[in-house]
């Protein structure tokens, strides 16, 4: 039996069991013909968190950058994981995204124009469905190296941002572990271009959790990179220098999330075969050490007083 057919008993089973009795109960059947599909999303998010979890854990106990007596901050880096790859996150953003993609075409169909998929833009991608896919990635992922990039320029957004940047003990839960606004922004960059450029509905948060996993890895703690592929593809060693203190001599560099050649293309790559410390020595300590609450208002405060403050460097990873 394939993979692909295990995840459609599964999405099958919790369709029947528990999401469509919710609907019924609600009177929101209007939503049943979408039902599978947000299930089919959910086991994807929680396969996507297994295979995270059984290649990157062995990795960690096999070669860390450190060791640490408690590790308290990382359960919280937990929970951002299992909200935003199983949780309602994954669900919301293939809703507003079908919703709006539907809705949208319909208008320029109605008003005498097609919308352009990469299929019709390059003629010769019809019919290799893989090959289209690892287009789409790309795109996203350039569009994401320029998100992040900015969010290190803006002292509001970098306000938000800081959460992901003040954990001390980075690791493979890290790369969720986000502000809720600062997602928000992340999310809506991200429909914008999925929009853009036609990604199919049932793909746009396949592609994003795929994207993700190499994300995870790249905040592993473990001393690990791709030598000579390492210009092509993020590495831990590669992304830790982004996380790394400014205390120890480096400012903001490596913002690609999966694929380096945009670092490399844009002149923000750093090579440096070192393992540094990471944090943002300029966070609150609710940031780094706080509870999933905390960490949230903790952030809104900072974004509110950075909004209206004179621009000055907010935080520890901002260029100089």
């Amino acid at each position: 039996m394939s993979l692909d057919r295990i995840f459609s008993i599964l999405a099958g089973y919790m369709d029947q069991y528990a999401v469509l009795p919710v609907l019924y109960h609600f009177h929101w059947m209007e939503w049943d013909d979408l039902a599978f599909d947000w299930c089919l999303v959910c086991i994807y998010g929680l396969f996507a968190v297994i295979v995270t979890y059984a290649v990157c854990w062995p990795l960690e106990l096999w070669r860390p950058v450190e060791h640490w007596p408690s590790k308290k901050a990382v359960l919280v880096d937990v929970f951002y994981t299992l909200l935003n790859r199983v949780g309602v996150i994954p669900v919301v953003s293939f809703v507003l995204f079908y919703q709006v993609q539907t809705v949208t075409t319909g208008w320029l169909v109605d008003a005498g124009f097609i919308p352009p998929t990469l299929d019709s833009l390059i003629p010769g991608l019809f019919g290799h469905p893989v090959l289209t896919f690892w287009i789409y990635a790309l795109i996203l992922d350039c569009a994401d190296y320029w998100r992040h990039r900015l969010s290190h320029v803006f002292n509001a957004w970098y306000a938000l941002h800081a959460l992901h940047h003040a954990q001390r003990q980075m690791s493979f839960w890290s790369d969720d572990r986000n502000h809720f606004f600062d997602d928000l922004v992340s999310f809506l960059w991200f429909f914008a271009i999925g929009l853009a450029i036609g990604i199919p509905p049932l793909q746009f948060p396949l592609l994003m959790l795929l994207l993700r996993f190499i994300e995870s890895l790249s905040h592993a703690n473990i001393r690990l990179s791709f030598g000579p592929f390492e210009w092509l593809l993020v590495s831990p060693r590669f992304h830790r220098l982004h996380h790394a203190l400014r205390a120890a001599g480096y400012n903001s560099c490596n913002y690609a999330g999966v694929f380096s050649i945009w670092d490399v293309i844009f002149r923000t790559a750093d090579f440096s075969p070192v393992y540094l410390p990471t944090g943002d020595a300029t966070a609150p300590e609710a940031l780094a050490t706080g509870g999933y609450m905390a960490q949230q208002i903790c952030g809104a405060k900072m974004f509110c007083k950075a909004l209206f403050a004179p621009r000055r460097p907010l935080g520890g990873n901002q260029p100089t």
